[in-house]
Formats: structure tokens, C-alpha cells, sequence
């Protein structure tokens, strides 16, 4: 008995691993439209185009990015904890490079420093030192994981605790503002209507895709995080891929930490990065990249992860949803995402889809 085509699509459609991730997006956008008035409306300011979508795509920038590089950690079998408080050492290191005569000083007190085309440091530096740094602390993290065999839970959550110490003595504990015209623009710009941020994601995007897809280095990592027995016997080099995989997390988190304090123009070293770790690792999740097991990966499906947090995040402040609850939220998305990536819920569509091709073969 053949299979129609049109069944054969609707399973292929199914299996695909942005099937669930587009649905979660999709669900949402409908809540949207059915108990929020307004939700799509878009309007053009100042030659900006504003609206909820908009400030979606916004706000979810950082995580994209940090979503590109948990990705390829998780694909290897891994999971990065500190890439909040990398996000922190960058953000501070930037803003000390910007003006370090900021740091203990009063509003009031300040006068050259709040020119907007100030630097105390070129500004090429100043893009290109916190995300050396970053790299750093991935390096730290891959060699504890891949050369020290310390499980990756507990190698990055030295980090994850240290980190955050790390970045306050870089500032002293001080809140930063930030006047800098030129790095706010990173997260407050606008180019061809659109927020700047979003095109920083893009790229970082572009960048991970070009790496792993038109490279042999993606087959590698999903080698690895398959089975990184077999890939040793195959010839690659386990701990060189998970290295790499820490290292690129690294630098995501160094650029998602300067667009995070550049969109709120203020580096406060004890909030910036807060939680974004598991707003990532959930990202990647609801994108179907499997943890603690790893192996096949979609960076399309992860952005689209971190679109369906953002979404939830804007949607319950939306409706009045208080902030401090919005990590019980969240908690709730991570039960629908568990469930449905369930093997029970896998069995029931195949079973729904199958009956449906029976149907249709016999008429």
C-alpha cells in the first residue's frame, strides 16, 4: 500500500525540527491576537517602526545570540551555566574601557564624561577586548570540560559563580551609565527601520551557520555529541570540537552582554546577564536540540526558541502579568516543552499521521 503525497509531506512536516518550535511561536501569536487589542499594530516614528513585534524581536536579540553558541555546546553532549556572568565581565569591561573615571562618580559630578562622543579607549577596542575576554572564559570552561573531564554542569558553574564577583570588582559594584553614542547603538540604533540589535543577532547568526553548515566542523559536533567513542575511532578530535564549541559560547556571550546594557544604557554587574542563561538553554531546547545527550542541532530552530521566550516574556507583561512572576511562566513553557518533545506525544502524532495516510490510501 503506497503512501499518498500529501501524507508523506504532513509527516516530513512533523518530523522537521521546526515543526514544534513554529507551533509554540504560532500558539502564541494567536493568544496574542485573541486578548491583547493592538498586539500587531506597527506604526512609523521618526523613521522607526515601532510596535509589539517590533520590541519582540528587540528584546530577543541577546538571546538569540546567546542561543547560537549554547547550541553548539548542548550538540556536543555540554551545557554552559556562566554565560550570564560572561555577559557581566564584558558588559563591565566595556563600559570601564568607555570612561573609567565613571566608577564612583555622582550625575552631577560628571561633565566631559557625558559627551556622547567620548571614549577613553578607542572604540575598536573597546568592541574587541570584552569579547577577547569572553573567548577566555570559554577557553576556561572547554579545558575544565574536554581536557579536565569535569562534568560540564559543574566546570561552568565555577564560573557562573565567579564571574559575577569578577565583573563587580571590574567596576567596583557600581552602576555604569553609559553616553557613549556610538555603543549605544547597538542596542538602541535603528538601521533601514528595523532595531540594530536585530541585525547584531543576524550576523552572529550568519556567522554560526557559515561555520557549521558549510563546513565539516557542524558534522563534527553532532558526531561528538552522538558519540564521541566512535568519532575518536573515526579520527576527530573530541576535545579540540568541545573546545571550540565553549570558545564560540564565549564570544555570544561577550556580544549579547554589550547589546544587553547598550538597549537599558546602564552596566549594573550584579543584574546584567541574570537568568539569561536558562532563557538560552531553554531556547535551544525549545528548539529541539536535545541536552545532555546532544547531537543533531538546528540554529534556525533555536533563534526561533528564543522568539517564543521573548513572546511569552512580552505577552504576559502584556496582560499585566507581574514581573517577579514571570520566571513561574517561563517555568510553565518549560513543562509544555518537555511534554512535547515527550516520546508519548512523538507516538501519538506518528499514530495520528498514519491513520490519516489509511484513510486516505483506501479512498
Amino acid at each position: 500500500m503506497k503512501q499518498s503525497k500529501s501524507s508523506f509531506e504532513w509527516k516530513k512536516v512533523t518530523e522537521s525540527r521546526l515543526f514544534f518550535p513554529l507551533v509554540a511561536f504560532a500558539l502564541i501569536m494567536l493568544f496574542d491576537l485573541i486578548f491583547i487589542p493592538g498586539f500587531f499594530h506597527l506604526e512609523i516614528k521618526q523613521g522607526h517602526l515601532y510596535g509589539n513585534l517590533i520590541d519582540v524581536l528587540r528584546n530577543s536579540a541577546p538571546t538569540i545570540v546567546l542561543a547560537m553558541g549554547m547550541t553548539l555546546v548542548i550538540a556536543t553532549g555540554g551545557v554552559d551555566l556562566s554565560v550570564g556572568a560572561v555577559m557581566a565581565i564584558a558588559a563591565s569591561t566595556a563600559c570601564i574601557m568607555l570612561n573609567p573615571n565613571l566608577v564612583g562618580y555622582k550625575l552631577a559630578d560628571v561633565t566631559r564624561e557625558s559627551d556622547p562622543t567620548y571614549s577613553f579607549t578607542p572604540l575598536f577596542f573597546v568592541f574587541l577586548v570584552p569579547l577577547i575576554i569572553s573567548a577566555i572564559c570559554g577557553l576556561w570552561n572547554g579545558l575544565l570540560v574536554a581536557y579536565g573531564k569535569i562534568q560540564p554542569m559543574v566546570a561552568t558553574l565555577i564560573l557562573m559563580i565567579a564571574g559575577r564577583g569578577i565583573a563587580q570588582l571590574v567596576t567596583n559594584a557600581i552602576k555604569i551609565i553609559i553616553y557613549n553614542g556610538t555603543f549605544l547603538q547597538l542596542g538602541n540604533g535603528w538601521l533601514f527601520l528595523l532595531p540594530a540589535a536585530l541585525y547584531v543577532a543576524a550576523i552572529v547568526f550568519a556567522i554560526a551557520w557559515f561555520i557549521t553548515r558549510k563546513s565539516s566542523l557542524g558534522m563534527f559536533i553532532e558526531s561528538v555529541g552522538i558519540n564521541s567513542r566512535s568519532s575518536f575511532f573515526s579520527g576527530i578530535d573530541e576535545k579540540k570540537i568541545k573546545l571550540f564549541a565553549y570558545v564560540f559560547c564565549g564570544i555570544c556571550a561577550g556580544i549579547a552582554g554589550m547589546v544587553a546594557v547598550s538597549s537599558i544604557r546602564t552596566s549594573d554587574a550584579n543584574q546584567v546577564g541574570l537568568y539569561f542563561e536558562l532563557d538560552a538553554i531553554l531556547a535551544v531546547i525549545i528548539g529541539g536540540t536535545l541536552l545532555g545527550t546532544g547531537g543533531r542541532f538546528s540554529l534556525l530552530a533555536s533563534a526561533i526558541g528564543a522568539l517564543v521566550i521573548q513572546a511569552t516574556t512580552t505577552s504576559s507583561l502584556a496582560i499585566g502579568v507581574p514581573a517577579s512572576a514571570l520566571i513561574a511562566v517561563k517555568a510553565v513553557v518549560v513543562i509544555v516543552v518537555i511534554l512535547l518533545y515527550s516520546q508519548q506525544v512523538r507516538d501519538f502524532i506518528q499514530k495520528i499521521t498514519s491513520r490519516t495516510s489509511q484513510k486516505e490510501a483506501k479512498s
